[in-house]
């Protein structure tokens, strides 16, 4: 503090003045120019007092500006360094080209690109050449974001101000262009297509240093080519300042206490501990929140800002604790906390759609509003009530990020927020592979073969005012995340087909002083961006320790403010689950609860990794099973939501052992081997009875999907269709997942054609992408034309859809099933729209409404080794009811053999039911890597039916070949199938003769 005051004793003061068509800095002048498209000149961005700190940021831009120099502002993240290049232009009534590089940045992003108008290709100029030939600054935000090789394409034009373009135009400096013209016409050059910069082009460039924050690092050859200056934050007294300013009525000291905190998180000694910086600019926000609620604690305040308790290890919070305590933030008992909203009321007067809730005004939606606790699916406990109050709270002054585990009920909770203020949703599905264009603006091409820019949904609800739900934004890229930086900080956009986006007062601000309409402003194409417009992001809690790169960053920490939904406590679980499952029997849900509650709690992380299955959401859905299902045994209800069948040997006795603490044990009848004869399939007048089950035959018109497969029932398929069967009736979507070749596809297909259900196929891979589980390209009439993938026909027609393989694509395209299986919501990639309730059509065109009949049917090979795919099990185990199946047991297994080869001596089954049967335990011990499977012994049995003269040790080749180049594994094998009778890779070491 000393230092800063030392400094600002020593400072000279500047101030700006302006003279007619001149503005003054201290000593440096800029003559002002009248823009040629004064509808690029930024707006209200200059405050009516600009602090001395940027002054002197203002200053020397203008130096470097008078100089011809190209500048690159460095620093921390945040929206400061932006802020600044726009209250320059504004200054000096300069036109803006701006664009936000991402990782998916290319040269045709910044010089030119290619389109198609009436069957013919042309170039149409992109933000570099246009700011270059129309003498506009262009600002280049993120540098560190983009791919290292793209940027050298600028080089050239900003040492020597020229650059070749795609269409043959030669892009060439003022001064060489001016001398060209003393000898040569204009008509001369424009022929050789030669084009003139013009002097008055400047390029901003805005980055983060690299190495102390993540990126690329600036290439030699571009970095020479800036002059730097770093934007640290904004000095101790200004901050100050702008605190005070912002709020009035919260006590100097407090603000002061608050600003000390966040400086010192700041410093070089908090980075040293590997503390991420806090994030000073989200700092206004929060003292507006405390200028309402004088009454609330500033600690709280700063979980919002800074959620170090989730997001730091033991020592970080320690440290962050440390800090607290010495700048006397540790709240006494007095300070209160948000506790629930009491009314909303819509207020009529105001000129933006807005609502008072409780005691103070928060942006509203344009719907109606409902009051508190209308859903019919939302059932308010006291942490409920309490984080939806704390979200309004948050709502008046900036976008929210909600962080909870899996299943928790963060899209119940930000859709039953939404309803108290009239919003209306658009949810959207982050996952790995999204690309900038995918968040902002899409290529399509026209029924013409024309080629256009469709807006996503993201754009289409700025414009219009809705609550975005940004549903995993833990998993996308935070190189691409950073195109959304400037809508989140200044509710102002740059799309990629020429379009801006600005907040309501800088368009009605715009509107005024060029005098034009609506209408005019749309033609140049320039957009308000809604007041009502917010966002709501839904994260998973960042890992502590993690290796890889932790989504919570600094400069993430600057784009929201964090609320943290805790897991429900045990009380607050069972008032949900008896108030959404009013007839469940009381002493199972008491043991379930016990037993769930025992393994969160607990600090071993093998159980804690139980817990991870035994979501909220998981919960209720055993619940509805036991109310449906009385006589169901909860033991085996846990079991397969855990899927303990293919959990490893540590984590399957730590199961056991908690189910047995807790009471819930295998019920009597389970150790009684039932017999086929009680699981027969009969169809009778229509309905199909499984075991005790039965349900309607479908009634379908599409004979020709309903599959049909060679079927040999055996009892343990007949339990697991059984099983199928009653989650089918609840409405559920299933998960089967299994070792290869135990008959996962066949039991499914058997168990669709006796219920006469027709069936759509999609078989996933490594290369499946989000546009191929949804469309499917043609070429028609030399067309590129897009059919309805086997996902939306079964949406649209209310057929099965079966996703095999599901493990082998890469989890973050398998994640976009979510949102059609939980909100029954999905957006195509040609821009249709599925949606589960046929109310919220209201006219819109493009939308899908899901056939009640529609279910989903994933098949999956079991998590972990020797299985080469992804864990889809855990990543969206829980938004579907598991079933593992396994191989038929011995008894099953010989009967069904027997069905394959009814001339096959019943000695020579017995003996592969046994050697196989003893092979799948060494692999489930992890003696051997391949767990063989029914679909060998099957191959083999059909190949002795067919041709019986050949020898058992022969036809057995066909399935161990695989292994004769491995001794270790041959060994095993060989002993195996030597014990049971099963002549193979005899050697005379293999004879052992009896003694006499």
């Amino acid at each position: 503090l000393l230092w800063v005051v030392f400094l600002s004793l020593v400072m000279v003061c500047f101030l700006i003045i302006f003279l007619g068509e001149t503005v003054n800095i201290g000593d440096v002048s800029y003559k002002l120019k009248t823009p040629k498209s004064p509808e690029l000149v930024p707006q209200n961005y200059i405050s009516d007092s600009v602090v001395q700190s940027v002054i002197q940021h203002l200053k020397w831009m203008m130096q470097k500006d008078l100089l011809g120099q190209d500048v690159f502002l460095i620093g921390p993240p945040g929206p400061l360094r932006r802020s600044i290049a726009m209250q320059y232009l504004e200054l000096t009534k300069r036109e803006v080209e701006y664009i936000a590089l991402s990782r998916d940045t290319t040269e045709s992003d910044l010089k030119q690109r290619r389109e198609i108008r009436a069957g013919t290709a042309f170039y149409i100029d992109q933000c570099a050449v246009r700011a270059a030939t129309e003498g506009r600054t262009l600002i280049l935000e993120g540098l560190e974001k983009a791919e290292r090789n793209v940027l050298p394409v600028l080089n050239n034009l900003l040492e020597n101000r020229e650059m070749q373009l795609e269409d043959g135009r030669f892009l060439m400096s003022s001064e060489r262009y001016d001398k060209l013209l003393q000898d040569h016409t204009k008509t001369e050059l424009d022929a050789w297509k030669i084009v003139r910069v013009s002097e008055n082009f400047r390029v901003i460039a805005l980055g983060l240093p690299v190495p102390k924050y993540s990126g690329n690092p600036l290439d030699p050859p571009l970095r020479s080519r800036f002059q730097a200056r770093d934007i640290y934050y904004l000095p101790f007294k200004d901050q100050l300042k702008l605190l005070y300013s912002v709020g009035a009525s919260v006590s100097a000291e407090k603000i002061s206490q608050l600003l000390s905190f966040a400086t010192t998180l700041c410093s070089q000694e908090s980075s040293t501990l590997g503390l991420p910086d806090f994030p000073l600019d989200s700092l206004p926000a929060a003292v507006q929140i405390l200028d309402s609620f004088p009454m609330m604690s500033i600690k709280h305040a700063i979980q919002w800002l800074y959620p170090y308790t989730i997001l730091l290890g033991h020592e970080g919070k320690m440290a962050v604790e440390g800090v607290l305590k010495r700048f006397e933030l540790q709240d006494s008992d007095s300070s209160m906390l948000p506790k629930e909203v009491v009314r909303v009321e819509r207020l009529v007067d105001s000129p933006a759609p807005q609502a008072a809730v409780t005691v103070r005004i928060v942006p509203a939606g344009t719907r109606p509003i409902n009051q508190p606790c209308a859903s019919d699916h939302f059932i308010q406990t006291l942490s409920h009530k309490q984080l939806l109050a704390e979200m309004m709270q948050s709502h008046m002054v900036k976008d929210i990020c909600l962080i909870g585990g899996k299943g928790c009920g963060k899209t119940v909770i930000a859709k039953n927020f939404a309803d108290n203020l009239g919003y209306n949703i658009e949810p959207i599905m982050l996952y790995q592979d999204m690309t900038a264009r995918d968040l902002l603006q899409q290529r399509y091409t026209l029924p013409n073969g024309d080629t256009a820019w469709r807006s996503s949904p993201l754009v289409n609800a700025a414009l219009e005012g809705k609550l975005v739900l940004l549903d995993g934004i833990h998993r996308v890229n935070a190189g691409t995340l950073a195109v959304l930086q400037r809508l989140i900080h200044d509710r102002e956009l740059s799309l990629y087909d020429g379009s801006r986006l600005l907040r309501e007062d800088r368009y009605m601000r715009l509107k005024e002083e060029l005098q034009l309409s609506d209408e005019q402003l749309q033609k140049r194409s320039i957009f308000p961006v809604h007041p009502s417009f917010r966002i709501i992001a839904l994260a998973e809690p960042p890992v502590i320790g993690s290796t890889t790169q932790q989504w919570l960053g600094p400069e993430f920490l600057t784009m929201f403010l964090f609320h943290y939904m805790k897991p429900l406590v045990k009380s607050e679980e069972i008032q949900v689950i008896k108030e959404m499952v009013p007839n469940i029997p009381q002493e199972a849900l008491d043991r379930l609860l016990s037993f769930t509650h025992k393994l969160r709690e607990t600090q071993d992380p093998t159980a804690q990794s139980l817990a991870a299955s035994l979501s909220t959401r998981q919960l209720l859905r055993i619940s509805r099973r036991l109310s449906q299902y009385p006589n169901e045994n909860l033991h085996s209800a846990v079991t397969k939501a855990c899927l303990s069948r293919f959990l490893p040997s540590l984590a399957r006795s730590a199961l056991e052992k908690n189910l047995a603490d807790a009471e819930i044990e295998i019920s009597t009848d389970n150790h009684q081997e039932p017999e086929l004869e009680n699981y027969k399939c009969e169809i009778a007048s229509g309905n199909l009875r499984i075991g005790a089950i039965s349900a309607p035959i479908y009634n379908t018109h599409e004979k020709m999907k309903v599959p049909d497969v060679l079927f040999y029932d055996n009892l343990q398929h007949m339990i697991v269709m059984e099983d199928m069967l009653k989650d089918f009736l609840l409405g559920e979507h299933l998960l089967l997942v299994g070792n290869q070749g135990v008959g996962k596809n066949k039991i499914v297909d058997r168990f669709l054609h006796l219920l006469n259900r027709p069936r759509e196929y999609i078989q996933l891979h490594r290369d499946t992408t989000v546009q191929t589980l949804t469309l499917q390209p043609s070429v028609k009439d030399g067309l590129i034309v897009y059919e309805d993938s086997p996902l939306v026909k079964a949406v649209k027609l209310g057929h099965v859809l079966v996703v095999d393989e599901a493990d082998k694509a890469p989890t973050n395209v398998t994640c976009i099933l979510k949102t059609l299986v939980e909100n029954g919501e999905m957006i195509l990639a040609d821009g249709r729209r599925i949606v589960a309730n046929s109310a919220n059509v209201n006219g819109r065109e493009n939308v899908i409404v899901i056939h009640p009949d529609f279910r989903m049917i994933v098949l999956a090979n079991r998590p972990g080794f020797p299985f080469l795919g992804n864990d889809f099990f855990g990543t969206l185990g829980d938004i579907f009811s598991c079933h593992a199946v396994d191989n038929p047991k011995p008894h099953s297994e010989l009967e069904m053999l027997r069905q394959y080869g009814p001339n096959v001596p019943k000695p020579i089954l017995e003996k592969l039911v046994a050697a196989f049967g003893e092979l799948r335990s060494l692999a489930d011990q992890g003696i051997i890597n391949y767990p063989y499977s029914t679909r060998e012994v099957v191959n083999i049995v059909k190949h002795l039916q067919k041709f019986p003269t050949e020898g058992l040790s022969s036809v057995v080749r066909n399935v161990f070949d695989f292994d004769s180049y491995n001794n270790d594994m041959r060994e095993i094998l060989i002993n195996t199938l030597h014990k049971y009778g099963i002549p193979i890779g005899a050697k005379p070491t293999s004879v052992q003769l009896a003694k006499e």
